[in-house]
């Protein structure tokens, strides 16, 4: 079978170096990356760090409005699926990226598959959230990561070509944790302790592009008498220029992008996570570390049912509240599996 791979985000890029190392075995895969991640700091350290194949088409689509990139991605990769002409498309997670590709094989007629299916915030403000829902309700196999995927898509009428799968992201952690042992220095390199900083991270635009949401937050976050790491999303950092925001406070360390190696040692090792990302929540529960989100919804509602997350918007007394008093119960539950999901992803497809 041949299959169409569409990446264009940091999240994506982790997902598809677990997935497309077993495909490979079985299927033929086209990679396409859209540039939607173009910084070499976010994109390219990836594909080189977690052994990714080299793309066969990469778009350089690059950043602009939501319309108008989904528009550029929609018209780029339906040339590729008419060149290629493959049996099934293969998206991922609720980028702008995967509506695209999602669409482009839709009116082409091509099956598509759609890892990651089911997660659902209820907060149609969010551009990732109309497409998670437009996706899955154009999809025709749908890999749910969790039982309350598999729900959100049978309230919604979504009960054929629905699996439950687990989740992808655990394998590809667990890989990346392994060979960071031998390969990450990073801890050294920040002069950093265990247990002894946070680990944040900032780029949604609900909160970047709402100047008294990132005020709020960096202010909150110049107020935390802890270590904090953050490594500046390009958008982020844009903003902060924009709006003159100029943290003060030696506590915190703005760096660079890291690659998912440093990053997965980062939250590690962290007492703490302060984010606004989605794939983060899971991994530092996964990591047994204690996740305070900056939003006020999540896809990943079990992470807060079981109490290793709590969400806090991006109120800033709220957010050094739960730095300061928020504590995990003892108890961490296998909420997304525990292994294996990639082999469950093949055995779907075929």
């Amino acid at each position: 079978m041949k299959i169409v791979t569409i990446v264009g985000a940091r999240p994506q890029f982790i997902k598809a170096a677990a997935v497309s190392r077993k495909l490979r075995e079985h299927h033929t895969e086209i990679l396409v990356h859209t540039g939607q991640h173009y910084d070499g700091n976010i994109s390219d350290i990836f594909f080189d760090e977690l052994g990714i194949p080299a793309p066969d088409y990469n778009l350089g689509i690059g950043s602009g409005s939501h319309g108008a990139q989904t528009g550029a991605m929609l018209a780029e990769i339906e040339k590729v699926l008419l060149a290629e002409k493959p049996d099934r498309l293969l998206v991922y997670g609720d980028t702008n990226s995967t509506l695209a590709g999602e669409l482009a094989a839709a009116k082409l007629h091509i099956p598509v598959a759609h890892i990651e299916a089911g997660l659902r915030s209820f907060n149609r403000r969010m551009p990732e959230e109309l497409n998670r829902v437009l996706t899955d309700h154009i999809s025709d196999l749908l890999l749910c990561p969790s039982q309350t995927a598999v729900d959100n898509l049978a309230a919604e009428g979504i009960i054929n070509g629905v699996h439950l799968v687990g989740d992808v992201m655990f394998d590809a952690l667990m890989y990346a944790v392994e060979r960071a042992k031998a390969e990450s220095r990073i801890l050294g390199k920040l002069n950093l302790q265990p247990q002894h900083y946070l680990l944040a991270t900032v780029h949604r635009a609900e909160n970047t592009d709402n100047e008294k949401n990132l005020r709020a937050i960096f202010n909150a976050f110049e107020t935390i008498d802890e270590p904090i790491v953050l490594p500046l999303h390009p958008r982020t950092a844009k903003m902060l220029d924009k709006f003159n925001l100029k943290p003060e406070t030696n506590k915190l360390k703005l760096i660079d992008p890291v690659g998912y190696l440093d990053m997965a040692v980062l939250t590690q090792f962290a007492r703490m996570v302060i984010t606004d990302s989605g794939g983060l929540q899971k991994e530092a529960y996964w990591l047994g570390v204690p996740c305070v989100t900056l939003r006020r919804d999540t896809e990943w509602p079990e992470t807060v049912e079981v109490g290793w997350n709590v969400l806090v918007g991006a109120d800033g007394e709220a957010i050094v509240d739960a730095v300061r008093g928020f504590a995990a119960p003892a108890a961490r539950p296998a909420l997304y599996g525990e292994g294996g999901a990639v082999l469950e992803i093949m055995a779907s497809i075929g």
